[in-house]
């Protein structure tokens, strides 16, 4: 049973930062590429950056390149999100994804498996 547990989420002051996690198991980890989501009330789910199953090759949304970074460890079966420079306008639920697709992709459909979505609120 496949299960990804996002963490790392909370309140934080805008210009801040935070570091999420997400820990997968019931796959083989180093086999998927992985990304991140955000879903803000009333809006879609929007891609926010994806990095390759290896190599460590990585893809991001326009408006998150410069403020967040996304890493991996395949040793440790988890993906990371840093951000930095945090404004109201990243509040949303964030979500790693888990892709089997042969390239890095932004389409939540080209995503096998979901985690269950962390809270990120960014106050002004």
């Amino acid at each position: 049973q496949v299960r990804m547990v996002e963490s790392g989420g909370g309140l934080v002051q805008a210009g801040g930062s935070l570091r999420l996690s997400c820990a997968a198991s019931g796959l083989t980890f180093s086999a998927y590429n992985m990304g991140w989501f955000r879903q803000a009330p009333g809006k879609e789910r929007d891609f926010v950056a994806a990095i390759s199953r290896s190599h460590g090759v990585t893809y991001y949304a326009d408006s998150m390149k410069g403020r967040f970074t996304i890493s991996r460890d395949n040793a440790k079966n988890t993906v990371y999100l840093q951000m930095s420079s945090l404004q109201p306008g990243d509040t949303a639920v964030y979500y790693c994804a888990a892709s089997l697709a042969t390239t890095l992709s932004s389409y939540s459909t080209m995503y096998n498996y979901w985690g269950q979505g962390t809270q990120v609120t960014v106050s002004s």
